[in-house]
């Protein structure tokens, strides 16, 4: 993002009042190489000429749209669950998937902590950076995030969603334990991030997971992790993803650090301005799939004229999103339709 998007970002976050709502999708592999048109999903994770080329074209698209993190470099799911060995299963169209190390399992697993700097996918997703990184600062962009998936999100990977859902009610000692290694593992993976690239003063994690489970097991298995992951660096934005449900988490957010929230399309931008409470800026939240990519350009509009509408005219803390990361599909004609309508007075 430039230097002016980024400081709008800041100051939203902070509370600061635009003269027009501020925009920003969260921008990955799901759409953009099949928006640009250009390459298959696995010429997008293959190829870092085609990585920054696509991009910079969405950069250049939709100037007046902040994308997050910005200049992602990830390969899907893949890239945490491959330092812990996961098996990537890899297709031309479709996204990646990290196979579990065991199955049918009700026990947590007993992992040893990898190494940041050298395990799976790490070494690879941090070198596009530092070496797209002059690239992106000519064309007046700065890599301002570290990214990363969360600790539930990544020990889903390792053992199956359900399986690990089931080990945090019979084996929870077992559970904490992993967390720790996997919690380990991101601190260390963040400030690397952080420590070789200066221009970065956010973390953006992502985990859904934390919305499969009920309030006490959130403030139990989740929160102290992810505060941990969030502390690891001194950064403006602590900026968090759960498009699952986002009831359970929503009022331990920011005890936690988090800053700015996405969630769900389920949810009303009202209720979760009130669950969230004021010091938690708020991304969303039309529905990505079935309006943003499946709907006409007036479909969308309406959209964004209603969430205008929930929001009484008071858009502190708030950018205006869709309720989760751009889906596949989302053409140009329904983004412009947004951004045009978010700046109508």
């Amino acid at each position: 993002m430039t230097q002016a998007q980024w400081e709008s970002l800041v100051a939203v976050v902070g509370g600061a009042r635009l003269d027009k709502p501020l925009c920003g999708f969260i921008a990955d592999s799901p759409w953009l190489p099949g928006w640009s048109g250009k390459a298959s999903i696995l010429d997008y994770y293959s190829s870092e000429k085609v990585w920054l080329d696509t991009n910079l074209l969405a950069a250049r698209s939709f100037h007046d749209a902040v994308f997050l993190p910005g200049f992602w470099s990830e390969f899907g799911m893949c890239t945490e669950p491959s330092a812990f060995g996961s098996r990537l299963v890899w297709h031309e169209n479709e996204l990646p998937f990290a196979e579990p190390l065991v199955r049918g399992s009700e026990r947590a697993l007993t992992l040893e902590k990898p190494d940041a700097r050298s395990a799976g996918l790490l070494p690879f997703t941090l070198r596009r950076l530092t070496q797209a990184r002059p690239a992106i600062e000519a064309h007046g962009h700065a890599i301002r995030f570290a990214v990363a998936r969360g600790p539930l999100n990544i020990a889903s990977f390792l053992m199956g969603t359900t399986e690990f859902l089931m080990a945090m009610q019979f084996d929870p000692d077992g559970v904490h334990a992993m967390l720790d290694t996997i919690t380990r593992f991101l601190e260390e993976w963040v400030k690397l991030q952080a420590s070789a690239i200066p221009s970065i003063r956010g973390v953006l994690l992502l985990d859904d997971i934390v919305g499969f489970i009920g309030p006490d097991d959130v403030a139990t298995f989740a929160m102290p992790y992810l505060k941990r992951v969030f502390g690891a660096i001194d950064g403006e934005i602590r900026f968090f993803h759960n498009d699952a449900n986002g009831l359970s988490c929503a009022p331990q957010l920011a005890a936690a650090g988090v800053n700015l929230f996405n969630f769900g399309f389920e949810h009303p931008i009202d209720e979760m301005r009130r669950l969230v409470g004021p010091e938690v800026a708020l991304l969303g939240n039309i529905p990505p799939r079935d309006v943003l990519a499946a709907g006409t350009p007036e479909e969308v509009r309406m959209c964004v004229v209603a969430m205008k509408q929930a929001l009484g005219g008071d858009y502190s803390r708030v950018i205006f999103s869709c309720g989760g990361g751009l889906p596949p599909g989302v053409p140009s004609e329904n983004l412009r339709a947004f951004l045009d309508e978010a700046a109508r007075h």
